[in-house]
């Protein structure tokens, strides 16, 4: 914002003569013609502006530097969607959005997120979604689980489930807690983080899972 000054003369100086006041202003030539010769110096200020590009062009470096702000990664994770390979055209499919917090490292049980699976044959079949309660990954093998919240096979909600994951990038595996008995419904009370083997086979080109390994301190 610019101010503006008016100095404003009173008193005797308005009462000199126009003879006084015409020496005055011819004595002040000089300084008009020093004036002038300042203009060097008001170029050499004009030259200076490509320092103050130079300084605007700086700007991405200070942008770089707040993009460089370090952030958290979290502690496991389990992610992807899939189906399984059958050789009868079984429609199964397993759905993972498991996740546990860096401030929960020490602790796989605080995991937290959904997963969901679902199994049909000739327009037959059942799914459930899962809320997680446990969370181990090592290398790129996920164990996870949860209790069934709904699910529309009879007796399945309210049921602990685990599911173990192999994530080998294009030919990932994938195992169940109820694979020796055929059904949540048929399994006892399972532990948190206990499934089978990864013994199942992803079928080519309908998806993919992403295991995070948990690196607990030891």
């Amino acid at each position: 914002m610019k101010r503006r000054t008016k100095i404003v003369v009173l008193g005797s100086a308005l009462l000199l003569t126009a003879g006084v006041a015409s020496a005055a202003t011819a004595s002040d030539t000089p300084r008009q013609r020093t004036t002038a010769s300042d203009a060097p110096r008001q170029q050499a200020t004009a030259s200076d502006a490509p320092r103050q590009q130079a300084t605007a062009s700086d700007a991405p470096r200070q942008q770089a530097t707040a993009s460089d702000t370090p952030r958290h990664r979290e502690a496991a994770a389990l992610t992807g969607t899939a189906k399984l390979y059958r050789s009868a055209g079984d429609d199964i499919t397993f759905s993972f959005d498991a996740h546990l917090a860096a401030e929960d490292k020490a602790d796989p049980s605080k995991a937290t997120g959904t997963f969901a699976f679902g199994h049909y044959l000739n327009g037959e079949g059942a799914r459930a979604e899962v809320k997680v309660d446990c969370l181990l990954t090592g290398g790129k093998v996920a164990v996870v689980s949860g209790v069934i919240t709904d699910s529309d096979l009879p007796g399945a909600e309210g049921k602990r489930v685990g599911v173990t994951v192999h994530d080998l990038g294009r030919h990932d595996r994938l195992g169940y807690s109820w694979a020796s008995t055929g059904s949540p419904v048929d399994a006892k009370e399972l532990p948190k983080c206990v499934s089978s083997a990864p013994f199942e086979k992803v079928l080519k080109g309908t998806g993919d899972f992403t295991v995070l390994p948990w690196r607990p301190a030891l």
